[in-house]
């Protein structure tokens, strides 16, 4: 048997359990509320399911962080459950989970971007803490922030990461409504979005 100084042993135990890349990539996982046979809110012909999916498929192609990776959970016109949206969120593990959605609500002169988090947990302090930098970042002269508000919403409780339902507006607001709906508005909020985490 050859002897090899008890000097290199040491080193290379230290090279092989010391390296760590020098960055760890983040998984933020966008999920496109409703979709399919779900519409979501409606309004003059307007649908929740398309305004949330046009912005999440430009939060995807904004992101130039190649230490983030942005997954969909949904990126066509495609009904999944609560459920399966649980599922495959946990299946990811992400370090962040948002939720888009858009609001609707009987007096049309509401209006403004607000988020939800699930204020029980081991994650409900991150989740707060994203949400408040997700309406910083939202809101603007176009729009304003209603803040954020608890809720025991099923993919909020159940998602094994910090979670955030974002609502992006409200589609029965004429002023929100045409925000959300242009090209112009949805690439302002995924940019928003996307500089958050670039």
């Amino acid at each position: 048997m050859k002897y090899v100084p008890s000097i290199l042993i040491v080193f290379t135990l230290f090279a092989i359990f010391s390296f760590k890349p020098l960055t760890d990539k983040s998984i933020i996982v966008i999920d496109a509320a409703h979709g399919g046979k779900d519409m979501g809110a409606t309004f003059e012909g307007v649908s929740e399911k398309e305004i949330v999916l046009n912005v999440a498929s430009k939060i995807k192609a904004l992101n130039q962080n190649e230490n983030v990776e942005i997954v969909l959970i949904r990126d066509t016109d495609e009904f999944r459950s609560l459920q399966e949206r649980v599922d495959k969120i946990n299946s990811l593990k992400p370090n962040l989970l948002i939720s888009l959605h858009a609001n609707q609500i009987e007096k049309h002169d509401v209006s403004g971007v607000e988020a939800y988090v699930y204020g029980e947990g081991d994650f409900a302090e991150k989740s707060n803490g994203y949400a408040n930098d997700l309406l910083e970042a939202l809101s603007n002269k176009k729009i304003n922030s209603r803040g954020v508000k608890d809720a025991n919403f099923l993919v909020l409780r159940e998602a094994n990461c910090p979670a955030v339902t974002l609502e992006l507006g409200f589609i029965t607001n004429s002023s929100d409504r045409k925000y959300m709906t242009s090209n112009k508005g949805q690439k302002q909020i995924a940019q928003s979005i996307v500089e958050l985490f670039n």
